[in-house]
Protein backbone atom coordinates (compact mmCIF):
# COMPACT_ATOMS: atom_id res chain seq x y z
CA UNK A 1 0.00 0.00 0.00
CA UNK A 2 1.81 3.51 -0.81
CA UNK A 3 0.35 6.92 -0.02
CA UNK A 4 -0.21 5.61 3.59
CA UNK A 5 -1.23 7.89 6.67
CA UNK A 6 2.29 9.11 7.98
CA UNK A 7 0.79 8.69 11.70
CA UNK A 8 0.43 5.66 11.31
CA UNK A 9 2.57 3.82 8.65
CA UNK A 10 4.43 0.79 10.18
CA UNK A 11 6.82 -0.27 7.39
CA UNK A 12 9.51 1.30 5.28
CA UNK A 13 8.06 0.12 1.71
CA UNK A 14 4.54 1.30 2.41
CA UNK A 15 5.85 4.66 1.94
CA UNK A 16 5.74 6.65 -1.78
CA UNK A 17 9.07 6.27 -3.30
CA UNK A 18 10.38 3.25 -1.34
CA UNK A 19 10.56 0.06 -2.35
CA UNK A 20 12.28 -3.22 -1.38
CA UNK A 21 15.82 -2.17 -1.87
CA UNK A 22 15.56 1.72 -0.71
CA UNK A 23 14.04 0.24 1.92
CA UNK A 24 16.87 -2.61 2.55
CA UNK A 25 19.32 0.74 1.88
CA UNK A 26 17.62 2.58 4.73
CA UNK A 27 17.63 -0.27 7.09
CA UNK A 28 21.32 -0.11 6.48
CA UNK A 29 21.63 3.07 7.84
CA UNK A 30 20.04 1.67 10.79
CA UNK A 31 16.68 3.57 10.15
CA UNK A 32 13.96 0.82 10.50
CA UNK A 33 10.55 2.94 10.93
CA UNK A 34 9.49 5.47 8.66
CA UNK A 35 8.74 7.96 11.88
CA UNK A 36 12.81 7.82 11.77
CA UNK A 37 13.01 9.67 8.97
CA UNK A 38 11.66 12.58 10.76
CA UNK A 39 14.56 15.18 11.18
CA UNK A 40 16.78 13.33 9.12
CA UNK A 41 19.28 14.71 6.33
CA UNK A 42 18.63 13.55 3.63
CA UNK A 43 22.21 14.69 2.17
CA UNK A 44 24.03 13.45 5.36
CA UNK A 45 21.89 9.87 4.61
CA UNK A 46 23.24 10.13 0.65
CA UNK A 47 26.56 10.15 2.12
CA UNK A 48 26.66 7.56 4.30
CA UNK A 49 25.39 5.31 2.15
CA UNK A 50 28.05 5.83 -0.37
CA UNK A 51 30.59 5.11 2.99
CA UNK A 52 28.33 2.03 3.90
CA UNK A 53 28.64 0.83 0.61
CA UNK A 54 31.87 1.76 -0.81
CA UNK A 55 30.23 3.17 -3.89
CA UNK A 56 29.18 5.99 -5.00
CA UNK A 57 24.87 6.35 -5.44
CA UNK A 58 23.57 8.39 -7.88
CA UNK A 59 21.79 11.76 -7.07
CA UNK A 60 18.29 10.31 -7.56
CA UNK A 61 18.57 7.97 -4.12
CA UNK A 62 19.39 11.64 -2.85
CA UNK A 63 15.99 12.93 -4.42
CA UNK A 64 13.52 9.44 -3.07
CA UNK A 65 15.58 10.35 0.59
CA UNK A 66 14.49 13.97 0.39
CA UNK A 67 10.45 12.89 -0.96
CA UNK A 68 10.12 10.33 1.92
CA UNK A 69 11.69 12.59 4.95
CA UNK A 70 9.24 15.50 3.09
CA UNK A 71 6.44 12.76 3.23
CA UNK A 72 6.87 12.24 6.86
CA UNK A 73 7.36 15.29 7.91
CA UNK A 74 3.92 16.19 6.38
CA UNK A 75 4.49 17.65 2.78
CA UNK A 76 2.36 15.79 0.01
CA UNK A 77 3.06 12.14 -1.37
CA UNK A 78 5.33 13.49 -4.72
CA UNK A 79 7.31 11.36 -7.29
CA UNK A 80 11.04 11.64 -6.66
CA UNK A 81 11.67 13.11 -9.48
CA UNK A 82 9.66 16.00 -8.25
CA UNK A 83 12.53 17.00 -5.96
CA UNK A 84 15.08 17.11 -8.93
CA UNK A 85 15.13 20.61 -9.18
CA UNK A 86 15.28 21.43 -5.39
CA UNK A 87 18.44 19.06 -4.67
CA UNK A 88 20.14 20.91 -7.78
CA UNK A 89 19.50 24.17 -5.59
CA UNK A 90 20.28 22.69 -2.41
CA UNK A 91 23.39 21.12 -2.77
CA UNK A 92 24.22 21.82 -6.20
CA UNK A 93 26.51 19.11 -8.25
CA UNK A 94 26.42 16.47 -5.68
CA UNK A 95 29.27 13.82 -4.97
CA UNK A 96 30.16 11.20 -2.33
CA UNK A 97 33.33 12.17 0.00
CA UNK A 98 36.36 10.02 -0.58
CA UNK A 99 36.69 6.39 0.73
Amino acid sequence: MKNPDRATVERLEQLPNIGMAMAEDLRLLGIEHPQQLIGQDPLQLWQALGQKTGQRHDPCVLDTFMAAIDFMEGGESRPWWSFTAERKHLYGQVTNPER
